[in-house]
């Protein structure tokens, strides 16, 4: 069935039972604040608020912004963009564009004034629904945006190119629009990308949202007594997918706006969350902060909390010994996927397999998985080849991008670019990516992207950037730069360059040399990964 059915049906049986929180920890006045007080306050001041929603609320959000879509003309199969932080209003949007038929759009929130054109051309976004932060970057390009695309603004203050998301609502309908949808209609398309640089846009069915929602569900055993913890953001689909559990089981979930040890720590404690999945680096925050004597674990309240779980990026066991070692009452598990197979859960460990930690796992809930060669033939058990998958959640295509489609899925099968080997007992161990994209923090990088920005400086000749290891991120970028001959520079030159990039983006190891290239004029990045020490990543734990 479509998530909206599971929507509508919290709604109906649980409808004043809390369905989301937002947490702002640095807002003094942590009282609780209802939707509709919410309502009677000022935006300056609600933002900082922390906030909550029943199910009831939550549904008639979503319907209300339905109905004000197709009040506008929005039709079954139109795309629609949200580019917002995390906040009470993020999920009620993206359940009002899923119940007028059309397909919803989240951008990352990172991208800059260009990417985000690129995207909502690439997907042929209709309307983009976008918050305060992102007015500058919106404003960029709003004469083209306008022309392409209806803007729609929720926060304070809407700008003169923006038509105001609370006043379009106001006066909008709560019931539901009624629009019949079933699991083979177009629901959602995220974006990925590969090491050129600019994503290309996954289109999804209403099929692969429910698998997500059952799968995470069953998975950890979500039950109406839970609470998650969501800290990642919600155009991501580990993050909107891992709480998607929630709504399938029907619990309370918040969103946690804030990754510092303390943070999570006192929503955990004050919340009573059950359930967490984080990001490599917070663990390893959490961890260190305990071991400095900065947190004292006694100070909160985490017996009711009974699992710990992480994705997104390759996981030391070195981390989950010293976890375990801390929390030894949690379970825990680690969740492999990617955008194009709906996010996280297509590969697990599975909670109680300790004892294959360093393994991503065996196939998920209606899930299979295979290894095959180059020729795409199925290796021998033990052997190293590309992982495939296939399930109920592979993308439905890369949004017109035919020839990247055929590609990457063959006959059903998800190729995902990532070299694995499977060992005796069916588990899968990741052993490199077939790709050049950095996992640094959970975020992918893009080296081609920093490459050609680094191009564009005067003194440089060449440039190459490659992941190097790190105890907290698992990765971080170094760019390796060849300098024109007789000219000089320094390493703070170039990091004031950078500057221009996104901070995410921005090296963290500037090394200057030569770039070796081969015949074909290839960088030969596995000659920079040996001759700088990437090949001996923290993540090799995983491969052993």
């Amino acid at each position: 069935m479509p998530v909206t059915e599971l929507l509508e049906r919290n709604a109906r049986l649980y409808p004043d039972e809390v369905s989301l929180v937002e947490l702002n920890p640095d807002e003094k006045d942590n009282r609780r604040m209802t939707w509709k007080e919410y309502e009677l306050i000022e935006p300056s001041r609600y933002a900082q608020a922390r906030r909550e929603i029943t199910w009831k609320q939550f549904d008639d959000k979503a319907n209300r912004f339905a109905n004000t879509l197709l009040e506008k003309g929005v039709k079954k199969g139109d795309k629609i963009a949200i580019l917002m932080y995390n906040c009470l209003e993020w999920l009620p949007i993206y359940f009002g564009i899923l119940k007028t038929g059309a397909i919803a759009v989240p951008l990352n929130f990172r991208y800059d004034a260009d990417e985000i054109l690129y995207c909502v051309e690439l997907a042929d976004v209709s309307i983009l629904v976008f918050g305060p932060e992102f007015i500058g970057r919106i404003e960029t390009h709003a004469d083209r945006l306008c022309q392409e695309s209806m803007l729609i603004y929720v926060g304070d203050n809407c700008p003169r190119f923006a038509e105001n998301y609370k006043e379009l609502v106001a006066d909008s309908s709560s019931s539901s629009p009624g629009i019949p949808l079933s699991d083979e209609d177009f629901g959602a398309i995220y974006f990925s990308s590969g090491t050129t640089g600019f994503p290309k846009a996954i289109l999804h069915k209403h099929q692969s949202l429910s698998q997500a929602a059952e799968m995470e569900m069953i998975h950890h055993s979500i039950t109406r007594e839970d609470t998650f913890l969501c800290i990642p953001p919600l155009y991501h689909t580990g993050a909107k997918f891992h709480w998607m559990g929630s709504l399938c089981a029907g619990s309370k979930a918040v969103l946690l706006k804030g990754t510092k040890p303390k943070t999570i720590l006192e929503a955990m404690s004050s919340e009573h969350c059950t359930v967490a999945w984080l990001l490599v680096p917070w663990a390893q925050d959490i961890l260190d902060a305990i071991d400095s004597g900065e947190v004292n674990l006694g100070d909160y309240q985490l017996s009711q909390w009974r699992l710990m779980h992480i994705g997104a990026q390759p996981v030391p066991p070195s981390l989950i010994k010293r976890w375990m070692d801390v929390f030894p009452h949690h379970d825990y598990d680690t969740n492999y996927g990617l955008s194009e197979s709906t996010g996280p859960g297509c590969v697990h460990l599975g909670v109680g397999n300790l004892h294959k930690v360093g393994a991503i796992g065996v196939p998920g809930y209606r899930w299979e998985c295979k290894i095959v060669d180059e020729n795409g033939n199925t290796v021998q058990q033990g052997e190293v080849g590309e992982l495939c998958v296939k399930g109920p959640g592979v993308m439905t295509c890369y949004y017109n991008n035919e020839e990247a489609t055929a590609e990457t899925i063959r006959d059903g099968w998800l190729f995902t670019g990532d070299m694995a080997r499977q060992d005796e007992d069916g588990f899968y161990f990741l052993v490199d990516r077939k790709k050049d994209v950095i996992v640094s923090g959970g975020e992918n990088i893009y080296p081609v992207q920093i490459e050609d920005f680094l191009r564009k400086f005067d003194k440089i000749k060449d440039a190459a950037v490659i992941g190097l290891p790190d105890h907290r991120l698992g990765e971080k970028t170094a760019a390796i730069i060849e300098i024109k001959d007789g000219m000089e520079c320094t390493r703070e030159e170039i990091d004031k360059f950078c500057l221009g990039l996104a901070r995410y983006k921005r090296p963290k190891e500037i090394i200057f040399d030569e770039i070796p290239r081969n015949a074909t004029g290839k960088i030969e990045k596995p000659v920079l990964r040996k001759r700088y020490g990437a090949d001996l990543l923290v993540e090799k734990e995983n491969m052993s």
